[in-house]
């Protein structure tokens, strides 16, 4: 059973918020989104969103680092994707938050 919220340890909360904040950057975000798709490389991602492969792969280091995202090898080739259902889950609820009622 899940603790309240309330009672999340502080080391927790920090880590927490250290997720947000990395989420805070709008190519980080970005590229979050893109991964709802599906496993994508560096490059397919660099391509789907204008930005530089070092770019790209700078952040996915931290969004890898924060187990935001992961990753796995396919042949020669590094396939990136969210980590986990939670990710996804957070992602699409703040997606669809932000975007109801916008029509």
């Amino acid at each position: 059973m899940l603790k309240p919220l309330t009672q999340l340890a502080d080391d927790h909360t920090a880590v927490l918020a250290d997720m947000f904040k990395l989420l805070g950057d709008p190519s980080r975000l970005k590229i979050v989104i893109a991964l709802l798709d599906g496993p994508l490389s560096v490059g397919s991602i660099a391509e789907r969103l204008s930005l530089s492969p070092s770019l790209v792969s700078h952040h996915l280091r931290l969004l890898r680092a924060a187990r935001i995202a992961s990753h796995e090898r396919r042949g020669r080739q590094m396939l990136y994707s969210v980590h986990d259902h939670h990710i996804r889950c957070v992602i699409e609820d703040m997606v669809e938050h932000v975007t109801e009622g916008a029509d």
